[in-house]
């Protein structure tokens, strides 16, 4: 019997099915889309993550970060945000990895990377000092009383340049041991590690806790928007005029949450009294009403000062006196 078998053909197919395994990983898709973009780092967590986000929503940018990821793709502008520890944004931002960031002063100075960073705007939150703290009851309450003693510290570069400076200056034989502690730098005294401690303070509840208070101060910090010193490569013509427009709008959300604007109709004999209250940031807008000899005035006020400056109008003459909230502005 004769019959035919079907061959089966070895040649691979031109379009072989991709197996599921196979596709990229969303974090592959995301790396490809970062090109063309401006990144900006944000800090990922801790003190002024919540603000930042607040500043973002302010300054209408807009994105969704997916769970577990990173870096976020902004919807409206060709930015991405990459969530960084606040620890490690100075480095990303000398190196010109990053072209926008956010993070402490404190964290800056700690780094030694704050010759390759410009600091082009303090952002009014993250206030805090950098102090050295001693036990209230204990026999050390000076610096120079510290010196050659023990400090626990999780700011270890500037608490030894700190403490070399005062060990030069005290003479003393012996160098001031200055030992890392990552977290509850507060409780070294309690444990017995340490005489003493470097530290951020923002309350100083924390430290009065722990039976601490301060003997000297580094330095005070906040949290300030960074740029590279010198323009980076990956910083493209087409990208650059997003740094400035990212800074006014960050400044315009910052400036509406200090300031009221004020306005009230006061008589140009006492326009000088009045406006001496209500200088505002540059100077009162005034026009003349069509009442003989009555002017309107427009300015800025700060939102803190806002009852006081309401008072001293009213003294000086003011009437209709109005307060206006500022969901946003330009500065």
């Amino acid at each position: 019997m004769s019959g035919s078998v079907n061959s089966v053909s070895s040649t691979p197919s031109a379009n072989p099915p991709r197996s599921r395994f196979a596709s990229e990983s969303p974090i592959s898709l995301l790396v490809n889309s970062l090109q063309d973009r401006l990144l900006f780092a944000i800090p990922k967590k801790g003190r002024l993550h919540e603000k930042c986000l607040e500043l973002l929503a302010g300054a209408d940018i807009k994105f969704n970060r997916q769970h577990r990821l990173d870096v976020a793709l902004v919807q409206n502008h060709p930015i991405a945000l990459v969530f960084l520890p606040a620890a490690d944004i100075p480095r990303f931002v000398a190196l010109g990895s990053v072209s926008l960031g956010i993070t402490g002063q404190d964290v800056i100075a700690e780094s030694t990377h704050g010759s390759q960073i410009k600091e082009i705007l303090p952002l009014g939150f993250g206030k805090c000092a950098l102090q050295v703290q001693v036990p209230v009851s204990g026999s050390i309450q000076s610096v120079e009383q510290l010196s050659g003693a023990r400090v626990a510290t999780s700011f270890e570069v500037l608490s030894e340049t700190y403490f070399k400076e005062i060990d030069q200056r005290v003479g003393g034989k012996k160098k001031t041991s200055v030992e890392y502690v990552g977290g509850s730098v507060e409780a070294a005294c309690a444990l017995g590690m340490a005489d003493g401690i470097v530290d951020l303070v923002e309350s100083g509840d924390t430290m009065r806790a722990a039976g601490l208070h301060a003997i000297a101060t580094l330095m005070n910090s906040e949290a300030v928007l960074i740029t590279p010193a010198q323009k980076h490569d990956s910083l493209t013509p087409a990208l650059e005029p997003l740094i400035p427009l990212i800074k006014s709008r960050i400044a315009g959300v910052i400036a509406a949450k200090q300031y009221v604007l004020v306005n009230y109709n006061i008589h140009e004999s006492k326009l000088h009294e009045a406006t001496s209250i209500t200088p505002g940031r540059r100077s009162a807008t005034v026009s003349k009403l069509e009442s003989d000899g009555w002017m309107a005035v427009s300015a800025m006020v700060e939102k803190k000062k806002m009852a006081d400056t309401m008072d001293k109008l009213q003294d000086a003459g003011a009437e209709d006196v109005l307060i206006l909230a500022l969901d946003n502005c330009r500065v």
